[in-house]
């Protein structure tokens, strides 16, 4: 008979809390990104108040490495499911902040009518005076509050309440931190990937874990190597790389402020510069990898727990050095020379919004290969140029668009093997033969929508050829792009809708250029073969209707640099799809020029 993989047993809400509190739980720290609105939070009380299930919470017992001494290590609890309604408990009867997705702090409060024996989401109104509502029932689980005065207050300032059912409604309220809330205990022997199997399969609802989640909370469990402080790291360095006015608050944990960590990410208070904003998944899957050279992150999470997988056993040694090497690779990460001598490359490729740099795992695999380079002690230049061709080869194959683990892991593999030259050679010979450029890609341009990744790879290239914008005489495709991302239509978007064509064709993106709004305007629903015509007799000193160019030869250059084909101005409606095609092979070979030019 099988041995079971877990038991089940039911706790007081209060026993939790304390759990929580003295770490015996190991969670996310309340600085991480709360993903719950404030009305799944009220639900999640209500549904206590009223003694409904509100499901089990899961934890895995750390497995029992050996110690030196041959002797088992004991492990904390480590949350795998539930943390979401750990948070809101913290955050509603402890008063505790939380961080939201856009990584602001912020007080989540919950308002409670003792006479309606309902919640709210605390709002201006009820703060502001509406004497009906207790405004945050955090003050009625404060340590030392004595109910009975509670009461008395709530019924001086509310004529006509009931005493007695007013305390009946307050005591059952407080009374939901000895509600039972059932909590699954993995075994310490359960493996990885059984546990990440069974968490996926218990909870068809709600938010669920993912590999990342789980290797943090497993570092905020692995206080005996530091993980816990690396764990800060990694949180704060994703909060102050996207709002680094968030120093002052994060500044305040003057324990992770002594520590090497918080010193090397201070840089980060005054940078802007928002092209790549990793969160911790990207920074756990880059350090990983560039480390471990594995693509697993499953694989991080057994590493940290010791585990041997040639022995299949747990070794205290491999979580030390684990926990080491991780602590290494995330302090390369965060390095100010190797994050921004990163970010210097991709806008040296063309890539000057945060808007073009997606997928992001294209981004991250193109910092593990930098880490990993750096690592070998490769010359700066061989670098930048493997670097910026292994970016764009990514974006052009979809490269990181599948099985991501897997990919990475085969990527740093080959890296690894033969390195990133003759690896990306083979990856461009089986990826992008002639096939590709003159079949391949011109078929991926056929799609319609504007953050398409094979557009953004085309305006790239404009970037890096500082070709000017669409009839712009002064205006580069550079600033169109660092300002309101002016994308327009050759074929004007209400000319081709008159004619009774559907979005998907009128906004291909062979239909697409870089133009300033003001140009656009001025176009209207005018066709090109129109206002070719004009542009044409603004250069031989006519009135100046579209754009700013005046000079044949000027405008001869924009429209090769936009990939604009020869005799446009004959191009009636009935031409369309045909421009459209003739265009698509154009941008295709612009592209091309580009790439090899990378």
């Amino acid at each position: 008979m099988t041995a079971p993989l877990y038991s089940t047993n039911t706790y007081p809400v209060q026993t939790l809390l304390t759990w929580i509190e003295s770490k015996e739980v190991a969670i996310p720290e309340i600085q991480r990104p709360f993903v719950w609105k404030g009305t799944q939070v009220r639900d999640f009380i209500d549904s206590l108040y009223r003694g409904y299930p509100v499901g089990y919470l899961v934890a895995w017992r750390n497995p029992n490495v050996r110690l030196k001494d041959g002797k088992p290590s004991h492990g904390k609890r480590v949350l795998i499911d539930g943390q979401q309604r750990v948070t809101a408990l913290l955050a509603a009867l402890l008063g505790q902040q939380v961080v939201n997705n856009r990584y602001k702090r912020e007080r989540i409060t919950i308002a409670f009518h003792p006479r309606e024996e309902k919640f709210e989401v605390g709002n201006s109104a009820i703060i502001r005076g509406d004497h009906s509502w207790i405004p945050d029932i955090a003050e009625m689980f404060r340590r030392r509050v004595r109910l009975l005065q509670l009461v008395d207050r709530y019924c001086s300032a509310n004529a006509g309440a009931n005493r007695d059912a007013v305390y009946d409604c307050m005591e059952r309220l407080t009374g939901v931190k000895n509600n039972m809330i059932g909590l699954i205990e993995l075994n310490a022997d359960v493996d990885v990937e059984t546990v990440t199997e069974i968490f996926v399969r218990i909870n068809s609802k709600g938010v669920q874990l993912s590999s990342a989640d789980f290797a943090m909370s497993k570092m905020a469990a692995g206080e005996k190597y530091d993980g816990h402080r690396l764990r800060k790291c990694v949180d704060y360095f994703c909060h102050l790389a996207t709002s680094p006015e968030a120093y002052a608050d994060l500044a305040e944990d003057e324990e992770f402020v002594n520590t090497e960590y918080f010193g090397k990410m201070k840089w980060l208070r005054k940078e802007n510069d928002d092209l790549y904003e990793p969160n911790y998944t990207d920074m756990l899957r880059v350090s990983f990898t560039s480390e471990f050279k594995r693509g697993r992150l499953n694989d991080l999470v057994a590493l940290l727990s010791g585990r041997n997988f040639k022995r299949q056993t747990y070794e205290e040694s491999i979580a030390e050095d684990s926990f080491n090497r991780l602590g290494v690779a995330v302090n390369r990460f965060v390095n100010e020379h190797n994050f921004k001598n990163f970010v210097m490359i991709l806008r040296s490729a063309g890539f000057v919004d945060s808007k073009m740099a997606r997928p992001k795992n294209n981004v991250n695999f193109a910092y593990v290969l930098y880490l990993a380079l750096r690592a070998s002690g490769a010359r700066h230049v061989e670098i930048e140029t493997i670097v910026r061709r292994w970016f764009v080869m990514s974006i052009l194959t979809a490269r990181y668009s599948g099985a991501v683990d897997t990919a990475f892991e085969r990527d740093i593999r080959g890296v690894d093997e033969i390195g990133a030259r003759l690896w990306l050679e083979e990856i461009e010979r089986t990826e992008m033969s002639v096939a590709f450029w003159d079949e391949g890609l011109p078929q991926h341009l056929s799609i319609s929508t504007k953050s398409s990744p094979y557009f953004v790879v085309f305006l790239a290239s404009q970037v890096m050829a500082n070709d000017k914008g669409f009839l712009s005489k002064d205006h580069t495709v550079h600033n169109l792009l660092e300002g309101s991302h002016d994308v327009h239509h050759i074929f004007p978007r209400m000319y081709l809708k008159k004619h009774g064509f559907s979005p998907s064709r009128y906004n291909q993106i062979a239909n697409l250029v870089a133009m300033q709004k003001e140009t656009n305007i001025a176009l209207r629903d005018t066709p090109p073969e129109q206002y070719f015509a004009e542009l044409n007799r603004q250069c031989n000193g006519e009135n100046v209707r579209y754009g700013a160019i005046t000079d044949s030869a000027m405008l001869a250059k924009n429209r090769v640099d936009h990939c604009i084909p020869d005799g446009i101005e004959n191009m009636g409606i009935d031409r369309y799809d045909s421009f459209l095609k003739k265009r698509r092979q154009l941008m295709s070979a612009k592209i091309k020029l580009y790439y090899r030019s990378l």
